[in-house]
């Protein structure tokens, strides 16, 4: 039996990493904080959350020399509190609940404010991630165009369902209502047009799905007075909603403009926008911040990458490696290890929107002809389609780190090197099966 030797180490303290420290508890109406003055003795205060409450709480703790400020991300509130000590200069380290919660005591204000304050003394809280202002702005404008997106769908589907009491079926017959055709149709029976030669006068109509004659039939409907107006209010808020999304659209270039590292002339954008896509130059504008072309990459889309950026930032050195990334994405593995054995995997959900946009983009590989579709494909096959989505998810999130980092051009041959290595343990396992029954395998010439 292996004896070992016994060391007799006298125990070590934790250490106060930052003396000048503070806890702060965030609430909907009440601030509670815990800090050190400059005599050193520990401090508990209550502010209100008023604008004007939160200015003397920074004061304060700037008077008391405080640097680091430890507080809970509680829904939204944190936000104005955030804002408030970062015109101070103080930092603020932004927990989440989980990594300080699991105590053994009782709850109150007071005491979460005082354990946050000793936890951030001794290091022991990691930071969330926040991004800069102006891409905290940037990520503002997007979630209000994505509502706004939401909310024209919603209009569009109650135009749908008018169309259908007026027992209209056009809107079955081609493949896009909100075409340019679609929408003039749309706008003569609002108009209470119901003679089907002069609401198809003068609309191109070949290039649509359905021929003149079943137009003419699916046109003929049902024009009762009160779906008129029920429609025109619709329509009328369809075009309120297009119209505030692209005034989002102007605010979100103007941060655009601001990101870009030097001032650049950037084009607009050509070819004519359809349904929900962006009327400024996505593309441009991107290149010019990243410094390299995502959307080079299969399933990387403008929209994709801008959703990201909102969120990440461009300075990916916050995180050290690539796996640090995928780590605070949620999309790397998290094995349960006891005893040396891996037991299972811890399952964790995320509302991450950066890791909802990867998976998003990982979905539509399934049918990609590249690396990136061979790897989904192969995976879905066999362990699931769910393990494909996050796996290759992960794969985008690695692409896409390592080339906003490096500045790098995407290089599709680093990927396909995988589906080689497959190919090679594939002939290999033949190879192996050909030898057990006697059998030997020659490489035919293509």
């Amino acid at each position: 039996m292996r004896k070992t030797a016994e060391v007799k180490k006298e125990f070590v303290g934790l250490e106060i990493i930052y003396p000048h420290s503070a806890g702060l508890d965030v609430g909907s109406m009440l601030m509670a904080v815990s800090y050190q003055n400059q005599q050193g003795e520990c401090v508990v205060k209550e502010y209100g959350s008023f604008t004007e409450d939160l200015q003397i709480m920074g004061k304060d703790l700037a008077q008391a020399g405080v640097r680091h400020v430890a507080m809970e991300a509680t829904g939204v509130y944190w936000m104005s509190a955030y804002a408030v000590l970062e015109s101070y200069d103080i930092e603020v380290c932004l927990v989440n609940a989980r990594m300080y919660k699991n105590v053994a005591a009782q709850k109150t204000d007071i005491n979460d404010c005082q354990w946050l304050h000793r936890l951030m003394a001794h290091g022991l809280l990691r930071s969330s991630h926040i991004a800069d202002e102006s891409y905290r702005e940037l990520r503002t404008y997007l979630h209000e165009r994505g509502i706004l997106q939401k909310q024209k769908s919603d209009t569009l589907n109650r135009i749908h369902k008018v169309l259908t009491q007026m027992n209209i079926k056009y809107q079955h017959l081609i493949s896009d209502i909100e075409g340019v055709a679609g929408m003039e149709i749309l706008s003569r029976i609002a108009a209470g047009v119901q003679d089907v030669e002069a609401i198809l006068s003068g609309i191109n109509i070949s290039r649509l799905k359905a021929g003149k004659e079943d137009l003419c039939k699916a046109l003929t409907g049902l024009y009762k007075p009160h779906y008129l107006k029920i429609l025109n209010r619709h329509l009328e808020a369809y075009a309120f909603y297009k119209q505030q999304m692209q005034a989002y659209e102007q605010e979100i270039e103007v941060v655009l403009k601001e990101l870009m590292p030097e001032e650049q002339e950037i084009k607009p954008k050509g070819k004519k926008t359809r349904k929900n896509q962006f009327g400024i130059n996505l593309k441009g504008y991107l290149k010019a911040i990243l410094g390299t072309d995502l959307t080079e990459v299969a399933g990387l889309e403008e929209s994709t990458i801008l959703t990201i950026v909102a969120i990440t930032g461009t300075n990916m050195n916050k995180w050290p490696t690539a796996a640090h990334f995928t780590s605070w994405l949620n999309l790397a593995a998290r094995p349960r290890i006891s005893g040396g054995k891996v037991l299972g995997h811890e399952k964790r959900v995320s509302n991450n929107p950066a890791t909802q946009a990867f998976r998003l983009a990982a979905q539509t590989m399934w049918q990609n002809k590249g690396p990136l579709g061979a790897l989904y494909r192969r995976l879905a096959s066999t362990k699931g389609s769910k393990k494909a989505i996050k796996a290759v998810a992960r794969r985008l999130a690695v692409i896409f780190y390592t080339m906003v980092k490096n500045k790098t051009k995407y290089d599709p041959t680093k990927i396909g090197l995988d589906q080689e290595q497959m190919n090679a343990r594939k002939i290999a396992r033949l190879q192996r099966e050909a030898e057990k029954l006697g059998c030997t395998l020659k490489k035919v010439a293509a």
